[in-house]
């Protein structure tokens, strides 16, 4: 019985990997820092950051566990259009000083709905005409980027402060940020859907064997625009929690994000030919870059040498992963039966 618990907890070397590299970078931090990394105000900033990306994070772990080379490119984009329409949209019907919830609740409701409506897009352009996921995806961040110049003609777009609206990045419950409570309710709720699910259990088994899954009568064309739909969704709430953080709303934040977020996913050990990957290491994965990030703001190192750090851990990660997994992503070469098998949570 012990040396099951032990095996299930502790079993996992990619999961080791991850909270040992996690405490060794806050331990480098906390003694370069002099204690500053794990005073509450920078916490607290961690904590509002991480969301944005790690949220973009998990629709890039959902669309690579499809298989066949999977992968959403067009997350940053929707993100910002799905919260510019919100914008421009909402405050023609309701006053956020007149009533504050219900403004709140309405940019919600369209932002995810946009962000619906973006995965959608995609799921069933990839489904149904057959398109590779990594050129339909590009296609698709292009239109939604082009939508949002055409709509704000290339400057951002202004958002009234409403404290309900931006309390869900900028406020804090129990001094623990709010956008990061939604960040872990988000993941709890996938690695429940992942692993105890009829949903999950089909995604996995597409994804290490599309011909086994075939014979199993699982329908493909249906679970891949489920999906993407899911990925449009986590999108959107990044778009979200953006807004809120910055109140405005731009067609070019955030342009480093996609290339942030595909490392987390690689680095969390997320197989990009399908059929692999646990919500917990990707979640320990982003944690590892933010507290590098706030690190290296700490320090006073440039954004660009932290771009470069990135693409560089980036590049590292899929030379580790192995080749396969660098040809799946592209959507060439890659087996649908390369994947290791169904495991989340």
């Amino acid at each position: 019985m012990k040396s099951a618990l032990f095996a299930k907890w502790f079993g996992d070397r990619q999961l080791n990997f991850l909270l040992a590299v996690n405490l060794l970078v806050v331990l480098v931090a906390v003694w370069v820092s002099r204690g500053q990394f794990v005073g509450i105000d920078n916490l607290q900033s961690m904590g509002a950051q991480l969301p944005e990306v790690a949220l973009l994070a998990l629709g890039i772990m959902l669309s690579m566990l499809s298989g066949n080379g999977g992968i959403d490119l067009s997350g940053v984009g929707l993100a910002n259009l799905s919260g510019m329409i919100a914008a421009l949209v909402v405050p023609r019907f309701v006053s956020g000083d007149d009533s504050p919830v219900l403004y709140t609740t309405l940019f919600c409701v369209i932002v995810l709905c946009m962000g619906l409506i973006g995965g959608l897009l995609n799921g069933v352009v990839i489904a149904r005409l057959g398109l590779t996921p990594i050129l339909c995806t590009l296609g698709t961040q292009l239109l939604f980027t082009g939508f949002a110049v055409a709509l704000s003609n290339g400057a951002s777009v202004h958002v009234d402060y409403v404290e309900p609206l931006a309390d869900i990045s900028n406020g804090t419950f129990f001094q623990v940020p709010i956008s990061f409570l939604l960040f872990v309710a988000v993941v709890v709720l996938l690695g429940w859907l992942l692993r105890r699910t009829p949903f999950g259990l089909r995604l996995y088994l597409m994804g290490t064997n599309q011909r086994a899954a075939f014979y199993a009568g699982i329908p493909r064309a249906r679970m891949l625009i489920m999906t993407y739909a899911m990925c449009g969704v986590l999108a959107s709430l990044a778009g979200l929690v953006s807004v809120s953080h910055t109140l405005s709303a731009k067609w070019d934040y955030g342009n480093s994000y996609l290339l942030i977020a595909i490392l987390i996913a690689v680095m969390g050990g997320v197989n990009p030919a399908g059929g692999y990957g646990r919500i917990i290491c990707v979640f320990f994965a982003a944690t590892v870059l933010q507290f590098l990030s706030s690190l290296f703001n700490l320090m006073g190192v440039s954004q660009f040498f932290g771009d470069c750090a990135w693409g560089f851990l980036l590049l590292l990660s899929l030379a580790f992963a192995g080749g396969e997994r660098v040809r799946a992503i592209f959507g060439f070469g890659g087996s649908p039966s390369a994947g290791k098998g169904r495991t989340s949570g």
